[in-house]
């Protein structure tokens, strides 16, 4: 029985479609490869789509990495940004939300993770991984500073500082991201969540206790 020949994509297709297919691929590929061994016939073999696709959305390899490491932070953003704006949820279910949002499996993931890190240690993509994703993580850090003094407001809690917490709670974010990625055995998405609302519960006992 011959084998079956892989499956090919339809000839045409929206533009928004061809740039996700590319994306995800680029994803796929630099989990597989790294930054330096992903090339753009990596890209294009993972999509199953031509070359010629590649410098039409996205003009050259330079580009195509600066949209898939703006499209990984945007769609991280997106998970706790619109919990932000639902009027049922206290400070302590927002913040709440943010930590969830970190540990979403759609977010905290050994490909997605391995992409953000590679980015961040290949020193001539370090740049782009700052301008990039800074300006979100300050974003994310000043509405959970604030949020933190509502709910040290509401508790009536003494000798916390807000700033203080989440600004902790940026580092259990990427050292326990850094942890999921490097060992798999040992380390689950599960284990990392709890890990940080334990912390929350240790600051916050009356709200996450």
């Amino acid at each position: 029985m011959s084998e079956a020949a892989p499956t090919q994509k339809p000839r045409t297709a929206p533009p928004e479609t061809r740039r996700r297919q590319l994306i995800d691929a680029t994803i796929t590929a630099i989990s597989k490869h790294g930054i330096s061994g992903t090339t753009l016939t990596a890209v294009t073999r993972e999509a199953g789509l031509s070359l010629g696709l590649v410098s039409f959305h996205f003009k050259n390899k330079e580009t195509l990495f600066a949209e898939t490491l703006k499209f990984l932070a945007q769609e991280h953003r997106e998970l706790w940004v619109r919990e932000l704006t639902r009027s049922d949820l206290a400070p302590a279910g927002k913040l709440g939300a943010i930590v969830d949002a970190q540990f979403h499996p759609r977010i905290c993931n050994r490909k997605k993770l391995s992409v953000w890190f590679a980015f961040f240690g290949e020193a001539t993509h370090r740049k782009a991984y700052r301008s990039t994703s800074s300006e979100i993580d300050m974003e994310r850090q000043t509405v959970c500073t604030e949020l933190c003094r509502d709910i040290i407001r509401d508790g009536a809690y003494t000798g916390v500082a807000p700033e203080g917490i989440a600004a902790t709670l940026e580092g259990l974010f990427d050292g326990l991201w850094l942890n999921f990625l490097m060992y798999p055995n040992r380390f689950t998405r599960e284990e990392a969540h709890r890990q940080v609302l334990s912390y929350l519960a240790l600051v916050f006992p009356r709200h996450f206790g």
